[in-house]
C-alpha cells in the first residue's frame, strides 16, 4: 500500500436522510396527484410521491400540535388547525401562513373539509358545533348545533347546487344539513358504532357508509333510507366507489352496478357488488406469519385509510404501522411504499449492486428495504418477533436477520426486479438471537450468537431456492457454548478462517471456525462489550464496549495495542474505513466519531442523531456511512478524503478560534469535575487566564456561575495533589536514608541486646540501579490489572449489574468515563476501573514513569 496514495476519511457529509414524517392522523392527496399531506406532530409534511423526498414542511409557531388540515380542491389552500384553537391559512408551497383566525370552537378542531369550489371551509369540533367559513371573504358563514360529542366526519355533497353537508359524531348517526336553512333535515341512522367514511356515486344520489360495527350501508339519499346492509365482518376504516369507466374485471367487477372498495382491520382490501352484498375480490398478501399480538391490540397490518387517486387509476392505503401504500388497479400491485414511522432503528446495511437500497431492520417483526433513489420501501415479513440484528453477504444481493423469536432467516434480492425474498431459515436457539455474521470469501455458512449464552454455524443450503420458492431449513453444523452471558456480537475474518465474538459477560473470544476451538480471550474493558469487527487488512481486532471505549487488539498474542476513549456512554458499533487506517464508531450518546488509528485521535465527531446510534455501516465502495439510531432516524453520509492525515489543533489553537470564552468556561466545568480530565480542564483556564485579564473575564456572560463551580473541584483536586505529594516526599525520604545491602547483613545480630524496634528488610539486587531505569513487563503489568480489576468487579458487582442495559442519558456518567467534547486515547493496555480519585492519580503518574510502546 503506496502511502502517498492512502486517502485518509477527514469528514462525512450528510448526502440524505429518512426521518418521521407521519405519526397518525389524516393523510389527504392532492387533486393533481403528485403529493401526499400528513401530520406529524406540529407540522404538516407534504411528500412528493415521485422521489419520496419531504419537499415542504408547514410548522406551527407555537408548536402545538395539529389536530386537522384539509387542502382545497384547487391544490393552493391549505388551512390547518391546533390544540390551540386557531385556524391558519398557508401558501403551502411558499411554506407562508397568509392569515390566522380563531376557530370560535371552544375546543379543538376535531376534522375539517373544504367544498368543491374551494370557496367554504367546515370544521368539526370536538363541542359538538359544525362551523361555515368563507375562506375568501373570510367571515363565518354558519354554526350548525345538534351533534352529540366529537363531530370526527365532515363531507360536503359532491353537487354544490344541493348545498348539503353530511357529518357524523359519536352517537354513530349521520346528520344531513341543509346549509340554506342551517337546519338537520334528516339523520340517517344504520350503524352502532363510529362511522368512518363516505363514499358518493357519480349522480350524487347513493351514499355508501363504513363503520366500525363491520358493516356498510348504501343508503337512497332521495327517500333517505337504507337500500342494503353490508356484512363485511371486519371493522371498516375507509370505503373509495369503483368509478364505471375502467374495466375491473381483475377485480371481479363483472356487472355494471356499483361496486365498492373497502379496508379495515384484516389488513386486506376488499371489493364488492352494492347490489348483491356480495365479496366479488379479495387482495392476496405476500405469505407472512401471525404476529404476537396481545388482546385488544391493534394488528399492525390493519388499514386506517383508504383514499383515491381517479386520475391515475390507483388506491392509497394507511396502515397502522404509519406506510403508505400505493397501488395501481385492476391489478391491485404495489407501486410506491413510503414508511411515516421506522420506530427505533436498531441495525442497517447496504444493500444491492452499488449500494443503491438498505435494508432496516427496527423495533418490529418486518424488515424494510429501501430504495434510495425513491425512498421507495419494501416490507418483508417472516419473523414473528423484533428483528435485532442484519449482515449482508459480499456484493450485496443475499443478507441474514435474526430476531427475538430464536430463529435466523436468509433473504435474496433479484436485481433485476428489486424484490427480496426469503429462501432459508433456521431455529435451534433456545433464546433471542442477537448477532448474525455472515462469511466473507464465498456464500457458505453463517454465524449466529444469541443470548442463550452460545454460538451456531450453519452451512447454506446448496443450491439456494430461487426467489419466490418456499424457503428451505437450515440446521445448525456446530453449537458452542461460548460466554457465560449474552453474546451482543459475532463477525467472521476476511479469510473465512477465524471467528470473533463479543459478550455481556465483558470479555471478547477468537474461535477457530474449522472446529468452533477456542483460541483466546480478549480481556480489559470494565463492562459489556456491544461490538467486535475484524481489520481487513491488518491482524488485529477492534471491540466496542458499554465502559465507553474502543479496544484495538492483537490476533496474535491477544494483547491490548489501543484504546480509545471519547464517548460519553456505551459504544454500540464500529467499523473501520480507509483501508482499515481508520475507525468509525457510534454510541448510545446519539454521537458518531471518525478516529485515525496511526495518529490516535478523534478526527470528527457527528451529532447527527438525538438517540442512541444502534447502527452503522459502511458503503462497499468504502465511500458511502449509514447510521440508524433510535430516534428514528436514517442518515446517509459521503465520505470526504485527504491524502494525509487530518491535523489536530492543540488547545491553544482552539482557544484562539473560539469566540465564545463562556462556552469555554461552561466545558471546562464539566470538565474539571472529574480527575481524569481536571488537567484538560485546568489546561485550558491556564491559557485563558494567560490571553485575558480578570476584567475581561468577568464581562463574559455567566462567568460567575462558572468560576462558582470550578472553585471547589479545584480545592478538592488540590488537597488530593498535596496528599499524593506527602506521600512521594516519604518515599523519597525512605529512599535517601535507607541502608542498601546485598541481604539481611544490615542487621547487626551481635549486640548483646536485641534491638526490638521495628526493622523492614530489604532483598535487592546488589547491583545498584535506579528505579526509572527498571522497566516493568508489560505481561506482569497486565496480570496486576487483572487482578485489580477482579477484585474491583467483586467489590462493585452490584454497581455494575447495571451492564444489562445501555444509558439511555447523554449526560450519564459511567465508571470514570470522560466528559462530554473530550477525546483521549491510552497506548499500551487496560485501564482498569476507578476505585478511587486518588489510584487515578497514582496511575496517571506511574504511565508518565513506565512507557509501554504499542507495536501496533
Amino acid at each position: 500500500m503506496a502511502g502517498n496514495t492512502l486517502l485518509f476519511k477527514s469528514n462525512y457529509a450528510v448526502s440524505s436522510k429518512i426521518e418521521p414524517f407521519y405519526k397518525g392522523g389524516k393523510v389527504q392527496i392532492s387533486h393533481d396527484e403528485q403529493y401526499i399531506f400528513c401530520t406529524c406532530g406540529p407540522k404538516v409534511n407534504i411528500l412528493q410521491i415521485d422521489t419520496g423526498k419531504i419537499i415542504h414542511s408547514i410548522e406551527q409557531d407555537d408548536q402545538e400540535d395539529i389536530t386537522s388540515f384539509s387542502l382545497s380542491p384547487d391544490d393552493e389552500g391549505l388551512v390547518t388547525a391546533s390544540r390551540a384553537l386557531l385556524l391558519k391559512q398557508w401558501d403551502w408551497k411558499q411554506e407562508k401562513c397568509a392569515r390566522s383566525w380563531r376557530a370560535i370552537h371552544n375546543v379543538p378542531v376535531a376534522s375539517m373539509t373544504f367544498d368543491c369550489t374551494s370557496t367554504l371551509l367546515a370544521t368539526g369540533g370536538c363541542d359538538g358545533t359544525i362551523k361555515l367559513w368563507d375562506v375568501v371573504k373570510q367571515y363565518c358563514t354558519h354554526n350548525l348545533k345538534g351533534s352529540s360529542g366529537v363531530v370526527h366526519l365532515v363531507e360536503f355533497h359532491p353537487d354544490i347546487s344541493r348545498l348539503q353537508l353530511f357529518s357524523s359524531s359519536v352517537d354513530c348517526g349521520i346528520r344531513i344539513w341543509d346549509l340554506r336553512t342551517s337546519k338537520c333535515i334528516c339523520v340517517l341512522e344504520s350503524h352502532y358504532s363510529a362511522v368512518t367514511a363516505l363514499a358518493f356515486s357519480p349522480d350524487g344520489q347513493t351514499l355508501i357508509s363504513s363503520g366500525r360495527d363491520k358493516i356498510c350501508s348504501v343508503w337512497d339519499l332521495k327517500k333517505k333510507a337504507v337500500k342494503r346492509t353490508v356484512p363485511v365482518y371486519e371493522a371498516v376504516e375507509g370505503v373509495v366507489l369503483l368509478p364505471g369507466t375502467s374495466d375491473y374485471s381483475q377485480m371481479g367487477v363483472k356487472g355494471e352496478g356499483l361496486h365498492f372498495v373497502t379496508a379495515g382491520s384484516k389488513g386486506v382490501l376488499r371489493v364488492w357488488d352494492s347490489s348483491s352484498a356480495r365479496c366479488v375480490f379479495t387482495q392476496v398478501l405476500p405469505d407472512a406469519p401471525a404476529l404476537k399480538i396481545e388482546e385488544g391490540d391493534l394488528d399492525p397490518r390493519s388499514l386506517m385509510h383508504l383514499l383515491p387517486m381517479p386520475r391515475s387509476n390507483r388506491l392509497a392505503t394507511v396502515t397502522a404501522e404509519h406506510n403508505i401504500l400505493i397501488y395501481q388497479m385492476p391489478a391491485l400491485t404495489v407501486q410506491q411504499q413510503f414508511v411515516g414511522y421506522n420506530d427505533d432503528v436498531l441495525d442497517v446495511k447496504f444493500l444491492g449492486k452499488d449500494d443503491k437500497h438498505i435494508v432496516v431492520a427496527t423495533n418490529s417483526s418486518q424488515l424494510k428495504v429501501f430504495e434510495l433513489a425513491t425512498n421507495s420501501c419494501q416490507i418483508l415479513y417472516g419473523h414473528t418477533d423484533t428483528i435485532l440484528s442484519i449482515d449482508v453477504f459480499r456484493k450485496g444481493s443475499m443478507f441474514a436477520s435474526c430476531a427475538k423469536d430464536n430463529s435466523l432467516r436468509l433473504w435474496k434480492m433479484d436485481l433485476k426486479s428489486g424484490h427480496v425474498r426469503c429462501v432459508a431459515q433456521g431455529s435451534g436457539h433456545s433464546n433471542a438471537v442477537g448477532s448474525v455474521a455472515c462469511s466473507r470469501l464465498k456464500k457458505a455458512f453463517l454465524v449466529s450468537g444469541s443470548q442463550d449464552c452460545t454460538i451456531k454455524v450453519w452451512d447454506l443450503p446448496d443450491p439456494l431456492p430461487d426467489v419466490g420458492c418456499e424457503p428451505v431449513l437450515m440446521t445448525a453444523r456446530l453449537t458452542e457454548k461460548a460466554h457465560d452471558k449474552d453474546v451482543n456480537s459475532v463477525t467472521i475474518s476476511p479469510n473465512d478462517k477465524l471467528l470473533a465474538s463479543g459478550s455481556q459477560d465483558r470479555t471478547a473470544k477468537l474461535w477457530s471456525l474449522a472446529d468452533m476451538s477456542l483460541l483466546g480471550v480478549f480481556r480489559g474493558h470494565s463492562r459489556g462489550v456491544w461490538c467486535v469487527q475484524f481489520s481487513p487488512v491488518d491482524q488485529v481486532l477492534a471491540t466496542a464496549s458499554a465502559d465507553g471505549s474502543i479496544k484495538i487488539w492483537s490476533i496474535q498474542d491477544f494483547s491490548c495495542l489501543k484504546t480509545f476513549e471519547g464517548h460519553d456512554a456505551s459504544v454500540l458499533k464500529i467499523i473501520f474505513v480507509s483501508r482499515g487506517t481508520q475507525l468509525v464508531s457510534s454510541g448510545s450518546d446519539g454521537l458518531v466519531k471518525l478516529w485515525t488509528i496511526k495518529t490516535n485521535e478523534c478526527v470528527k465527531t457527528f451529532d447527527a442523531h438525538q438517540d442512541k446510534v444502534w447502527a452503522l455501516h459502511g458503503g462497499s465502495k468504502d465511500d458511502l456511512m449509514v447510521t440508524g439510531s433510535a430516534d428514528s432516524t436514517i442518515t446517509l453520509g459521503t465520505g470526504q478524503t485527504s491524502k494525509i492525515p487530518p491535523v489536530i489543533i492543540n488547545r491553544k489553537q482552539i482557544f484562539r478560534n473560539l469566540s465564545k470564552t463562556s462556552s469555554v468556561l461552561r466545558y471546562s466545568v464539566v470538565w474539571n469535575t472529574n480527575s481524569r480530565s481536571c488537567l484538560d480542564a485546568q489546561a485550558v483556564l491556564q491559557v485563558l487566564l494567560t490571553h485575558l485579564s480578570p476584567e475581561e473575564i468577568l464581562q463574559y456572560q455567566g462567568t460567575r456561575t462558572h468560576l462558582e463551580g470550578l472553585i471547589p473541584y479545584t480545592e478538592r483536586h488540590m488537597q488530593r495533589i498535596g496528599r499524593l505529594l506527602q506521600a512521594s516526599m516519604f518515599l523519597d525520604y525512605m529512599w535517601q536514608k535507607m541502608r542498601i545491602t546485598g541481604g539481611i547483613d544490615s542487621v547487626n545480630l551481635d549486640d548483646d541486646e536485641m534491638d526490638t524496634s521495628p526493622q523492614s528488610i530489604f532483598i535487592i539486587d546488589k547491583q545498584p540501579v535506579e528505579m526509572t531505569d527498571n522497566p516493568v513487563s508489560r505481561h506482569q503489568q497486565e496480570d496486576e490489572d487483572e487482578e485489580e480489576d477482579l477484585e474491583d468487579s467483586e467489590k462493585t458487582e452490584e454497581l455494575l449489574d447495571e451492564d444489562e442495559s445501555v444509558s439511555t442519558s447523554k449526560s450519564a456518567r459511567v465508571n470514570g468515563m470522560k466528559p462530554n467534547g473530550v477525546n483521549r486515547v491510552v497506548d499500551g493496555g487496560q485501564v482498569s476501573s476507578e476505585e478511587s480519585e486518588d489510584e487515578d492519580d497514582v496511575m496517571e503518574i506511574t504511565s508518565k514513569v513506565y512507557t509501554i510502546h504499542s507495536p501496533f
